[in-house]
């Protein structure tokens, strides 16, 4: 058997670049209007036929998102974007809606249907029902084991099984919340969910005399819903062998240098470059929840954070490669936070080690100039002496102050 597909979010057309560069093999991504991230979600259709052909160029897959569970007036538009994908031809379309799959099966026969995990399929008969709708992959609901995995497998040995290995659960049954709707009024089956999930709550409840008792961690509350994060680094082989073809990394709302530095990390198990403890060590350093196996090993398994939101990083996100200068020995960095002259700040790049550098000047391109630090949220773009070639994606973090 080949290796799985490691197949990574991609927010915008500038993460989808980060992503392929770190070495995914395939990305996904979609427009706000159907797909399930409205929010933080910047793609329209002139983005997605450049990056579809990036893709393509590259010998990369992409899968454009079409899941939402739509109402009637989501089909009024569907003809337009139909238009668009028959026109860009996309590796794959992911669905979850029996409405929309029928129309996509009848529009665009030879574009590949991928079920979407929020169609919650848990079970060889499900999956053998959508296999012969036409159906050509299912993103299996995270509460499925790996021993249902082999089950299904070997019952519908055809079907491309995806399944997510690293990212945020959803307290809820594969992401079919009503929490979100109910509360603020965003529907996340419609890709606006606004994760109430992550909030603090102060729980009451009624005793049999009718009294009103507090049900609380302390006077903060306690995070009653909040899942602690997927992390299956170290069972990609279990899941190799249990059948699945695509290892999936949910994020399409985090940064390019989450995107980054969990892409390079699933990579190097797959192919084998480092110790998983090593790379365990380096997912810890991005801001999660804690890390759980989820459903994998249990049905009934479902691992909470009750004291906090997230865990902080140690670290900060401060930049982005743009490009390195031969010539001037320079690399040219696209700001994102706070940049000091005199820090020492970590390279991470699509390919070798991670190394560490100080900052004795900082050239501000857009003038010329020395400067003493660089800020985030002014589109600045600096040159920074480096002492080898910096590839473009690479991201640039800085150790923070305990």
């Amino acid at each position: 058997m080949n290796k799985p597909e490691l197949l990574a979010p991609a927010g915008s057309y500038e993460k989808l670049k980060t992503a392929l560069a770190f070495g995914a093999d395939a990305v996904y991504c979609g427009l706000p209007d159907f797909s399930l991230r409205v929010r933080i979600n910047s793609f329209n259709l002139k983005d997605l036929a450049e990056a579809i052909k990036y893709c393509h160029d590259h010998k990369k897959k992409i899968y454009l998102t079409l899941n939402i569970y739509a109402h009637n007036q989501h089909l009024k538009k569907l003809p337009a974007y139909i238009k668009f994908l028959k026109a860009n031809k996309p590796d794959g379309i992911i669905v979850s809606d029996p409405g929309i799959i029928k129309i996509l099966k009848k529009e665009l026969p030879k574009i590949p249907l991928h079920l979407s995990t929020q169609a919650n399929c848990t079970n060889w008969q499900a999956a053998k029902f959508w296999y012969e709708q036409g159906i050509k992959r299912i993103i299996l609901a995270r509460e499925v084991t790996i021993a249902e995995i082999k089950e299904i497998r070997k019952n519908v040995p055809k079907l491309e099984l995806e399944y997510f290995v690293h990212g945020a659960m959803c307290m809820s049954y594969s992401g079919r919340c009503i929490l979100s709707k109910w509360l603020t009024g965003r529907s996340a089956n419609l890709g606006d969910c606004v994760q109430p999930c992550r909030w603090g709550y102060r729980v009451s409840t009624d005793d049999e005399r009718g009294q009103v008792m507090e049900v609380e961690e302390d006077k903060h509350g306690t995070y009653l819903f909040n899942s602690k994060d997927l992390c299956l680094i170290g069972h990609l082989a279990e899941l190799k062998k249990a059948g699945v073809t695509s290892f999936k990394i949910e994020g399409r709302a985090k940064s390019a240098y989450y995107v980054a530095v969990v892409v390079k990390a699933y990579r190097q198990a797959i192919d084998k470059k480092q110790p998983i403890k090593n790379l365990v060590k380096e997912l810890g350093t991005l801001a999660n929840r804690g890390y759980t196996t989820g459903f994998a090993f249990g049905a009934e398994k479902w691992d909470n954070n009750f004291q906090i939101s997230h865990q902080k990083s140690s670290y900060q996100f401060v930049g982005e490669v743009v490009k390195y200068s031969k010539e001037k020995g320079a690399t040219l960095i696209a700001v994102h936070n706070a940049i000091y002259r005199g820090e020492t700040v970590e390279f991470i790049t699509p390919t070798g080690k991670n190394f560490r550098q100080k900052l004795t000047k900082i050239i501000d391109t857009k003038n010329d100039k020395e400067v003493a630090s660089a800020h985030g949220g002014h589109d600045q773009i600096i040159s920074i002496k480096t002492t080898e070639p910096i590839p473009a994606f690479s991201v640039l973090r800085k150790k923070l102050k305990s």
